[in-house]
């Protein structure tokens, strides 16, 4: 065909032509929605760094999960806020601890709800740091038992995927170890696999409690500006049993999901981190930006790269966005 007669123009000149060549589309399918439980009842107690996102009691988390299911979204991540942190992080890894009360909880009342449940320690340390601690550094080895430990408890109380955020090396053959001679072959391993030093987790450490009181992460989440490592950091997982793997954050890494995704067939989820999502309603509330039309292009630039799931804080109003266009 002569240049002169290509007109790519023609292939959306009208709605209904770039609806139906429209090449990646989202759907509520595809988020995870990360969730916040805490102590006490009868609470959902707003996160004012994440406006629209609540901490909520285990007695109020089972609603939550119903009223996500009947918008379309299949799973929710798990994160639990302790009423007591010690040097290493007991309560991670009780059995009657927030986390599998909340799973518990879920699984009585949305037997459906995929139950994803996140395997730290940050949470639940004195320090805040995502391992034990041994004369001002993070010990690699002696974190990956209790790390282990925390995916049985989650496991047994009925979570369908566990996974490991505090990235520490071989956290992910632990956890299988763990699983496997427990008799829990069936649940799920999601490698944090990727997880850079990021500066977009700040809302979510307020909203967890989960800062550390000394030094950094860097020693153990990865320099931003490392893609190849990045991509060593997922093929290690994958060879240690991880049956998901993860990029996080989502935005500022766009380049390492497309890698990923052109290398690995394995599912792959990729986190909106609590920094993109607050950045967005900042700019929103501002009358900066159209808070829905940025928000569903950013979720829309994190599955055309290659995300398989998606997860985000914006799932239960994206989700009801995209079903109010259809």
């Amino acid at each position: 065909m002569p240049p002169d007669s290509l007109r790519l123009r023609r292939l959306r000149g009208t709605e209904g032509m770039r609806a139906i060549l429209n090449e990646t589309t989202v759907d509520p399918s595809d988020f995870i929605a990360p969730v916040f439980v805490r102590y006490g009842s009868g609470l959902v107690e707003p996160i004012a760094a994440l406006p629209g996102v609540n901490r909520y009691s285990v007695d109020k988390v089972a609603g939550y999960a119903a009223r996500l299911s009947d918008a379309g979204i299949r799973a929710m991540l798990l994160f639990g806020i302790p009423e007591a942190k010690d040097e290493l992080g007991t309560q991670a890894y009780a059995a009657d601890g927030i986390v599998p009360s909340a799973i518990r909880e879920v699984k009585r009342a949305v037997p459906s709800m995929l139950v994803m449940a996140d395997v730290c320690l940050c949470e639940y340390t004195s320090h805040g740091h995502c391992g034990v601690t041994r004369d001002g550094q993070v010990d690699n080895d002696e974190t990956l038992p209790l790390l282990g430990k925390a995916a049985v408890a989650y496991a047994n109380a009925g979570a369908d995927v566990v996974a490991p955020s505090a990235m520490m090396d071989f956290q992910v053959r632990a956890l299988r170890g763990a699983l496997d001679q427990n008799r829990l072959q069936r649940t799920l391993v999601m490698g944090y696999s990727a997880k850079f030093s990021s500066s977009f987790y700040g809302p979510f450490r307020e909203a967890a409690g989960s800062a550390p009181s000394f030094g950094d992460r860097k020693g153990y989440q990865m320099p931003p500006g490392n893609g190849r490592e990045a991509l060593r950091e997922i093929e290690s997982d994958l060879d240690e049993g991880a049956d998901l793997v993860m990029v996080k954050p989502a935005l500022p890494y766009l380049d390492v999901i497309s890698r990923a995704r052109a290398r690995f067939d394995a599912p792959i989820a990729a986190y909106n981190v609590s920094g993109e999502y607050a950045m967005l309603k900042a700019a929103g509330s501002r009358g900066w930006i159209d808070e829905k039309a940025a928000a569903l292009e950013v979720l829309t630039s994190i599955k055309r790269a290659g995300a398989d799931l998606i997860i985000t804080y914006f799932a239960e109003e994206a989700a009801g966005w995209l079903r109010g266009s259809r």
